[in-house]
């Protein structure tokens, strides 16, 4: 099992205090996650939560026929509201979590939740805030999906991608971006053509550099 050190954990988290640096160092293990792997699953008992160090993590439901819906992205710096609140609640998890990019993460038992609150002040504002930040991006989908047309939910898409990536290529399928949106890949296509013949895209063999769009 990998360990961290303090100042490498304080370099992400520099508002942490130095006694809760320690304690999460101390319970926390460190875990590599390869691109495509899950973290956590729907209806999986959550053990441990991750507080992501390098890479990204989606968020997502996916209903009976496979079709899912993207919630928020994870980064640096960044822990998933969602499970914190199934593991405070110990039910199973509503969401499901994969690796974007190859990705590190420090994963805490979920038995120190409450004896952080309650022990290290910088712990409760971060999840205090980590629950606003969640709550506001979740109330952005749901804005997304119920006010924009599919032609906006796109451009949106590659919106959000960049503020998440800093990157101004995405390097997947139509289907890929068809099943964070809810859509089909057919329709996705089409929406992508109209796109790339307004010279807003460019688009290659499972690569799409929308650096017009920004």
């Amino acid at each position: 099992m990998q360990k961290l050190h303090p100042d490498i954990l304080g370099k992400r988290f520099p508002f942490f205090e130095p006694k809760l640096l320690n304690d999460l160092t101390k319970v926390g293990i460190l875990k590599e996650v390869e691109e495509g792997m899950p973290l956590i699953d729907e209806g999986q008992y959550i053990r441990s939560f991750p507080l992501v160090l390098e890479g990204i993590i989606r968020i997502f439901r996916m209903d009976e026929n496979g079709n899912e819906i993207l919630l928020y992205y994870l980064n640096p710096g960044d822990v998933c509201a969602l499970s914190l609140t199934c593991c405070m609640s110990k039910q199973q998890s509503s969401v499901k979590a994969i690796a974007e990019e190859f990705t590190t993460v420090l994963m805490v038992p979920i038995e120190y939740i409450d004896t952080f609150m309650s022990k290290h002040s910088t712990w409760k504002e971060f999840v205090m805030y980590s629950y606003q930040k969640r709550f506001n991006e979740l109330l952005e989908t749901i804005d997304g999906i119920a006010f924009l047309k599919m032609d906006e939910r796109l451009v949106k898409f590659f919106n959000d991608r960049y503020e998440t990536t800093n990157e101004t290529i995405f390097k997947g399928t139509h289907q890929e971006i068809a099943n964070a949106l809810n859509s089909s890949r057919e329709v996705i296509s089409r929406l992508l053509k109209k796109l790339e013949k307004d010279q807003r895209i460019k688009i290659s063999r499972n690569q799409i550099d929308y650096s017009e769009l920004l």
